[in-house]
């Protein structure tokens, strides 16, 4: 009797125990209503390019006196760290904080 190895199994096993993919949404705050958010825009979303966020998505929200919060959401591979793309971002300039504001499992 001769067995054949049948890879569908090996697939769906790898598959199984391989990470998933994150949906991503971090809220940026600048240090005041003067602060160009566009130039912040760019920094930010080169910084989630280069740490392996995907599909992102920029989005200005209101907070007070004239203050607007930058929202970035992207897709990330379970497998890596938040934190290579969320401490950049409190680290540019003319940003008073980073924080991730909702992560979960993308299905799909």
């Amino acid at each position: 009797m001769i067995m054949k190895s049948n890879h569908n199994v090996y697939k769906s096993i790898s598959q199984i125990l391989s990470m998933g993919t994150a949906l991503v949404r971090i809220k940026i705050m600048p240090e005041s209503p003067q602060v160009n958010l566009e130039e912040i825009q760019e920094k930010a979303k080169q910084i989630t390019t280069d740490n392996g966020g995907e599909k992102i998505s920029l989005k200005t929200e209101p907070v007070a006196f004239g203050l607007n919060a930058i929202i970035i959401t992207f897709a990330l591979d379970e497998s890596k760290s938040i934190d290579d793309i969320e401490n950049p971002l409190k680290d540019l300039k003319e940003v008073s904080s980073a924080e991730v504001i909702d992560f979960r499992r993308a299905f799909g």
